[in-house]
């Protein structure tokens, strides 16, 4: 992992919304289709906090018809080696490597049918071309409040580097 990265805490705001409605839209979207809080033990107001500096990765994308990377954590950004101004121009697809692309998009196409998934395992591709398998990934729609489709998200903490 490259640790450095020069990323600030997260810009004030994403698509419109600042980072703490960005998370809240994250938390309690995940609360909804997991019947669980996201991380326990933090209040609304530190809770953007504790996600940007988690041990875990944290992923989300937007709505557009090549749905790019709208926020990544820390761990994220040192995983995929990008910092967050480059993460959050990169189209979520480029995540996968060529060689999984077709289950990638069936992942995200039973995402979008079913609502979530709990238990995704998948290869992804670093910005140098590190390959690591995540394991056990949730990944879940999102909705603001008013109920509009909003995007997705991703959040998992097992992963391995199959190739340094």
């Amino acid at each position: 992992m490259h640790n450095t990265l020069k990323s600030s805490f997260p810009p004030q705001f994403i698509d419109g919304n600042s980072a703490q409605e960005h998370i809240s839209i994250l938390a309690n979207n995940y609360q909804q289709y997991f019947s669980e809080p996201m991380i326990i033990g933090f209040s609304e107001k530190d809770l953007l906090q504790a996600i940007w500096q988690g041990d875990f990765v944290v992923l989300s994308h937007g709505t557009e018809e090549d749905p790019i990377f709208n926020f990544a954590n820390l761990c994220a950004q040192q995983l995929f080696e990008m910092d967050f101004e480059t993460i959050t121009q990169l189209p979520s697809r480029k995540s996968a490597g060529p060689s999984t692309q077709q289950e990638r998009n069936r992942l995200m196409s039973q995402v979008t049918t079913k609502g979530c998934i709990d238990d995704y395992s998948g290869i992804r591709v670093s910005a140098t071309g590190k390959q690591f398998y995540i394991e056990r990934a949730k990944v879940w729609n999102l909705t603001d409040e008013s109920g509009e489709y909003y995007g997705q998200a991703a959040m998992f903490s097992d992963w391995k580097v199959i190739n340094e």
